[in-house]
Order: C-alpha cells, then sequence, then structure tokens
C-alpha cells in the first residue's frame, strides 16, 4: 500500500493539508517564560485563532482539504489501551518540571474524554490542575516557582516544523532541537497511532543524536530536496538524511545543502527562502552574501559532498531543469523594508498551486513584488499569529499535492 503521503514538491496542486488551530497553550504563556517557549510575545488567543480560521477558509477556497491535528489523534486513540500507551509515551517523552509526579499526572490526563485529555497535553498542565502537594524532592524547593508540571505547547500551531515530509514513499521525523518541540512527540505518536499513516516509513526519528527541523527541508522536485543548515538544523543531520534519501531507491538523487546564518531571526531555511512557483523563490536578500550552498550526490553507490561554486540562483536551477530561477527580494531594494517584513515571514509563503501562495497581509511590500513577478498572492490577516515568528508554511503540514 502507498503512503498517504504524497508531497514531491514545494509548489504543486495542493489537496490536502494539517494544521492545528491555536487553544490554550497561548493562554498558558507567561512574560517570564517566553525564551523557554521560544516565543517574544504573547498572541492574543482570540483574534489568533479568527486569523487562522481565516487561513482555514483561505486554503478551502483554493480547493484544499483541510484536516485538524487534535481530530486525527481523537479518532486514532478510541480505545482505551491506546490512549493508555500514548499518554505513557508522552510523558516519557516531555520530560516533567518535577519528579514524583508522573503517577498523578498520569492519572489527571486519563480521567478525562479524549477531546478533553487531547486538550490538555497541548495545552500543559499546571500544578494548580492537580491541587496542593508537598514538597518532596530538592528540586520543589527550589524550583517551586514554576507554575507547570507539563510545559504548554504554543509552537504546535506552526505545523510544519513538520513530523511528516515526502512523497516518495518515504517520510521523516523531525528531531526538534529545544524542548519546546516537545509537541513533537504528542505529533509523532499519534500520527503514528493512526492507521492511515501506518504505511509511511522512517528517515529521520526523534530518536537520532542530531537535530532536524521541517522548516529546513524543502522538496524542491521528486528528484531533488534542499535542507537548510540552520540555528534549529545540525549538518550531521542533513548528512544523514541525505545518505538515506538517495542510497535507499526513495528517487532523490540529490540534496542542496544550504548554509545559512546561525540568528534566530533566521532559525529556518523557509524563514529566508521558500519556493513560490516551478522557477521563482522569494528570498531575503541579506542572506546571499552569507549563504554557502552543497552537492550531495550518489557517485559509484558512495555518497559525494561538493560544495557548489556556482550562485545559489544557478545551483536551484541546474537542481531543477530550467534555464534560470527568478529570486524575488523580500522587500524589495529596500533594507529597511527588507528587515522588517522578513521578521514578519514575508519570505515564508506556502503555495497552493504553482505561480499561487498564501501570504501575510501585512507584508505588502513584498507582496506586491510577488504579484509584479506574476504570482497570485492570497492575503491572510496576521497581527497575533506573527508574533509566533512563522508563516503560512510553517503553520501547515501538506499531505498531499498533485
Amino acid at each position: 500500500m502507498d503512503s498517504p503521503i504524497r508531497v514531491k514538491s514545494e509548489v504543486g496542486k495542493l489537496r490536502r493539508v494539517l494544521l492545528h488551530r491555536p487553544g490554550q497553550e497561548l493562554e498558558n504563556l507567561m512574560p517570564q517564560y517566553l525564551s523557554r517557549q521560544l516565543f517574544e510575545d504573547i498572541p492574543y488567543l482570540v483574534h489568533a485563532r479568527e486569523e487562522h480560521d481565516q487561513f482555514a477558509a483561505t486554503l478551502r477556497s483554493c480547493g484544499v482539504e483541510v484536516c485538524y491535528l487534535l481530530d486525527l489523534v481523537a479518532e486514532a486513540v478510541s480505545s482505551p489501551d491506546v490512549q493508555t500507551r500514548l499518554v505513557e509515551d508522552f510523558i516519557a517523552e516531555i520530560g516533567l518540571s518535577a519528579r514524583g509526579v508522573e503517577m498523578r499526572v498520569r492519572e489527571y490526563l486519563l480521567g478525562q474524554t479524549v477531546p478533553q485529555m487531547l486538550s490538555s497535553m497541548v495545552r500543559g498542565v499546571r500544578k494548580s490542575d492537580l491541587g496542593s502537594r508537598e514538597p518532596v524532592h530538592l528540586v520543589d524547593y527550589i524550583d517551586d516557582a514554576y507554575p507547570f508540571f507539563v510545559d504548554p505547547m504554543p509552537n504546535l500551531y506552526f505545523y510544519a516544523r513538520p513530523v511528516l515530509h515526502g512523497g516518495w514513499r518515504s517520510v521523516y521525523l523531525q528531531h526538534g532541537k529545544h524542548r519546546a518541540r516537545a509537541g513533537n512527540a504528542l505529533r509523532a505518536i499519534s500520527l503514528y497511532a493512526s492507521p492511515a499513516l501506518q504505511n509511511t516509513p522512517m528517515l529521520h526519528a526523534r530518536t537520532d543524536p542530531f537535530s532536524i527541523e521541517g522548516g529546513d527541508v524543502l522538496v524542491l522536485s521528486p528528484e531533488v530536496v534542499a535542507v537548510g543548515i540552520s540555528q534549529r538544523t545540525d549538518p550531521h543531520a542533513v548528512e544523514a538524511l541525505a545518505r538515506r534519501l538517495i542510497c535507499e531507491e526513495t528517487g532523490i538523487i540529490k540534496v542542496l545543502a544550504i548554509d545559512i546564518p546561525k540568528t534566530r531571526s533566521y532559525m529556518h531555511l523557509d524563514t529566508v527562502m521558500t519556493m513560490v512557483d516551478v522557477d521563482k523563490f522569494t528570498i531575503h536578500p541579506s542572506i546571499l552574501p552569507a549563504v554557502r550552498t552543497f552537492s550531495l550526490t550518489k557517485q559509484g553507490g558512495t555518497l559525494v559532498i561538493e560544495q557548489e561554486k556556482r550562485k545559489l540562483a544557478e545551483s536551484l536551477a541546474d537542481a531543477l531543469h530550467v534555464e534560470k530561477v527568478t529570486m524575488i527580494h523580500c522587500g524589495g531594494a529596500s533594507a529597511i523594508d527588507a528587515a522588517r517584513e522578513q521578521w514578519n515571514d514575508g519570505t515564508n509563503t506556502l503555495a497552493v498551486a504553482p505561480g499561487e501562495v498564501i501570504a501575510f497581509s501585512r507584508n505588502y511590500v513584498t507582496n506586491g513584488i510577488l504579484r509584479d513577478n506574476g504570482v497570485i498572492v492570497h492575503e491572510i490577516p496576521s497581527a497575533e499569529l506573527s508574533r509566533g515568528r512563522g508563516g503560512p508554511r510553517c503553520m501547515s503540514m501538506p499531505l498531499w499535492r498533485e
């Protein structure tokens, strides 16, 4: 049976996508712990949900079937045995903030209905949810001010830091770099609990020793994948993934490893570059002087790594077998506009078809330049969603592209 994940392109007609609608996990963000959760600000949940609903409505208007993560999980864990296994694996993966509370957290979660249980996993478990507890261990005295036994997962609405990505009948699970990516445990376990996805093999597991995140992986074509070497993705992981993709007969014959500056604002490749058409990319111009590109291919049964001596656009054109690739600069010629709009994910677009993308309305300079280059742009509001530092591609996990 074929894998239900069918993604062989960044720009093919999008038919099915997986999202997570923001929930109470955003209400559990606290100013003093924002860096722990990789946030700079606290989105207002009511408006964030309205904006996310507009995102989903725009996808549907483009002919895309929208699936929601927690709905999928609820279907997959209908039996008590599977629910218990999910909770056990979840507790083992996340690492609780205090010792000796595993049993209490387990009982708290399993004592709820399935929707309530999943919601609690995502929003986090406050110490007050479990009632008073006398300090037992030294950490209870030292870290008693921290109000959670289970951290909230505010990053979960950025669903394409995907646990799955593929289409060549293979898939990888991301191994997230930061503890705030604990939601990967829930996503991985829940998706693999689903009968619809059990036939999807892994090429990179969350247990692998080096980190890789889905925002660094662009599926350029059925033969070529680009992977960013970034703040979140380790070169060891890129090489290991390339070896598996290229040497295990997946159909991929080349991996372009793109080394970008290691800063928070450039956390993933898709925050500085996304594909918008078969021969067009958005790009943050500030990275171009620093970016390095490496070609990983198989020669004589061996993985060969070569540093590209050409410009990035030329390497992309060669990999895609097109005469020329157009690099559309975020913010145009203005360094100020480029910096502002890249920070608000002007380069992070989601293609719903070749030359047709969804983008944040606030990035009006870049959106205008995209239109000048023949790209159809569907704008969505983002005053609250953008506070989490992620755009439309970050917020979606394509399941099926033509």
